[in-house]
């Protein structure tokens, strides 16, 4: 029997992988079971949904960290999952892991992530019982809400990569210790996700004048570099170096020291900077009177959302779903006042 471009494929990566690697050949599986595609591989199917889902397509039109930007340049929550995508792949093809996984894993990691950024996920965290989640949600998203309420079905080995993939504020080494044990290739997809917000925040902003070049910390200049693709061109080297032929994901002590400083120079002169916490507080007021409102008011619940849920459920995940420009209008149709005009009255008797 011939043999399909799928069995060849995966016959190449079981020849060329590191052994430390997830191969395509042998997944952990799916929560239902289906039938193999001729041509693709597991990873590379769960790849396409992921990029062919609504909530993906929606990305474009979420906050990075600048609200509504004036400019065409700033990122995006869809062009920060791309350089994460792109970043991972280089990592983990220059240390033989599988690359679809985790380009699956990258291009899914955020798809449960809030319109205005991490304003509007720390404000639903204060709001949903039990607290919310960007990652948890990213995984409600392709396990629940995507495909009608079916999910993505995608493989177990994606789904934990987008569940643990957040370090939030921790340390690296303090967030290794409390993640579960992943696959090499959802280690990858941590580490470069740091590794592309920490750079591309940095050069956003520079462009918006909220840091200036020269106050970035000396450490992180003479270990780094200068420029946003020195800092991003070292980071990936010391990855590569340091993790080849390891059962681990990781960058150098020396290194990861420096990006912490980068981290820590970002938090005090970026994310906490006057100007920024002034549109996050507007931000989480609009989000916040969203959600209050849709569990005051059901009705006014989008009709797709999974009928058993309760109005806390259903608000928390219509209200991540939404993107900036959508959570405006809906505070905008929802919640102001609106002039009567003569067509709207009804007619008399």
């Amino acid at each position: 029997m011939t043999e399909t471009i799928r069995e060849q494929s995966q016959k190449f990566e079981d020849t060329i992988l590191s052994p430390h690697a997830a191969h395509s050949s042998a997944p952990a599986g799916r929560a239902r079971d289906e039938e193999e595609c001729d041509i693709r591989t597991p990873f590379q199917r769960d790849r396409d949904r992921i990029l062919h889902s609504k909530a993906f397509r929606r990305l474009k039109g979420k906050t990075q960290v600048f609200l509504s930007p004036e400019g065409d340049h700033y990122r995006t929550r869809l062009t920060h999952t791309l350089e994460v995508a792109q970043i991972s792949r280089t990592v983990g093809r220059a240390i033989r892991l599988n690359e679809d996984l985790a380009e699956a894993i990258a291009l899914g990691h955020d798809l449960g992530h809030t319109p205005f950024g991490h304003a509007g996920e720390a404000i639903l965290s204060t709001l949903v019982p039990g607290g919310f989640h960007h990652a948890t949600q990213s995984l409600r998203v392709v396990e629940v809400l995507e495909n009608g309420g079916k999910g993505l079905n995608l493989t177990a080995e994606v789904r934990n990569g987008i569940r643990w993939h957040s370090k939030g504020l921790a340390k690296l080494a303090d967030a290794r210790g409390h993640q579960p044990r992943l696959s090499l290739e959802a280690e990858v997809v941590s580490l470069c996700d740091c590794v592309a917000y920490t750079n591309h925040d940095l050069d956003d902003a520079i462009r918006a004048q909220v840091v200036d070049p020269k106050e970035i910390p000396g450490e992180v200049v003479a270990v780094l570099g200068k420029t946003y693709s020195s800092r991003l061109n070292t980071l990936v080297h010391d990855i590569v170096k340091t993790s080849a032929g390891q059962p681990y994901v990781r960058l150098s002590p020396k290194v990861e020291q420096a990006l912490e400083v980068l981290r820590e120079f970002l938090l005090v002169h970026m994310y906490k900077k006057e100007s920024l916490l002034e549109a996050f507080a507007r931000a989480k007021w609009v989000l916040e009177s969203l959600y209050r409102h849709y569990i005051t008011y059901p009705d006014t619940l989008p009709r797709d959302l999974p009928a058993g849920d309760s109005p806390e459920r259903k608000a928390c995940d219509h209200c991540a779903g939404m993107t900036d420009h959508y959570a405006l209008s809906q505070f905008d149709k929802q919640l102001m006042p609106h002039p009567w005009v003569e067509e709207d009255w009804p007619e008399r008797p």
